[in-house]
């Protein structure tokens, strides 16, 4: 599970930092640095939800599109790695 957890991390920032790469932001993107005050604006969400979507083969549910998962790379983590676990379940 730990690997898992590094891989979804590791292309959870990824995505974040190509964002903010386009917006000529250079930061080192930790996982609990709150992704607003890092520079990414509602635009960037939702291109960063889309990302994720088209990263990890998956929807997010209407109900999960809440501020509160799009806080940090850790909670797009822990978003990631329930829907992935849930498709794995079902």
């Amino acid at each position: 599970m730990q690997k898992l957890d590094a891989d979804i991390r590791n292309r959870v920032v990824a995505l974040v930092t190509s964002i903010l790469e386009q917006n000529s932001i250079t930061l080192k993107v930790t996982p609990d640095a709150r992704l607003v005050d890092i520079g990414l604006t509602s635009m960037d969400m939702v291109n960063l939800m889309l990302g994720i979507e088209a990263e990890f083969d998956f929807m997010i549910p209407q109900d999960l599109i809440t501020p509160e998962n799009f806080q940090s790379v850790e909670t797009l983590e822990r978003l990631v790695a329930g829907e992935l676990a849930a498709a794995r379940a079902a």
